[in-house]
């Protein structure tokens, strides 16, 4: 991860001073220490009626090329919800509607340090699919098809659906 050099509230330089049982980044004109937080994200585990997840190519860095779920970055004033909705509808074209929570991991990342990532289920969708944004292909593959996936809190996630849900609906 980039180390930061200026404060970003008034943009004087950092110091490093021992603070709360640490070396951390202060800002001596603020006053304030700087918390690096992870950084949150969301992604969609978005299921067909074929029990088949649905998947894009990433066509930007890191890992231009591999396959992942459906999501990216939260902004600010969004709720986490929201953002899956919308990085779903940018990177697909479908519209959504989130089920459920699925789960909660986290990814460390040379550029940002951690990664919070929030699955959430999705199971009822609308629209024609159309990969968009940051994604070149928007293909459904079956639970014994799946290519190899690009971050392993993404993997975690189909995992963790087929894990709970998929023998769960075989059954049914």
């Amino acid at each position: 991860m980039k180390k930061k050099d200026f404060c970003n509230f008034c943009g004087n330089k950092f110091i490093e001073k021992f603070l709360e049982g640490k070396k951390r980044l202060f800002c001596e004109t603020c006053n304030d220490p700087l918390y690096e937080n992870p950084v949150p994200a969301t992604c969609t585990v978005l299921i067909d009626e074929e029990e088949r997840v649905l998947l894009v190519k990433r066509n930007v860095e890191p890992k231009k090329g591999y396959w992942c779920l459906p999501g990216g970055f939260m902004e600010i004033g969004e709720m986490p919800e929201q953002g899956a909705l919308r990085e779903l509808e940018e990177e697909t074209g479908l519209d959504g509607q989130i089920e459920l929570l699925l789960g909660v991991t986290a990814d460390n990342s040379e550029r940002y340090g951690t990664v919070l990532m929030l699955g959430y289920l999705v199971k009822k969708y609308s629209g024609a699919l159309s990969p968009s944004d940051d994604a070149s292909e928007a293909v459904y593959f079956s639970e014994g098809d799946l290519p190899e996936i690009a971050f392993s809190s993404h993997q975690k996630m189909i995992r963790l659906y087929y894990a709970i849900y998929g023998e769960k609906q075989k059954n049914i």
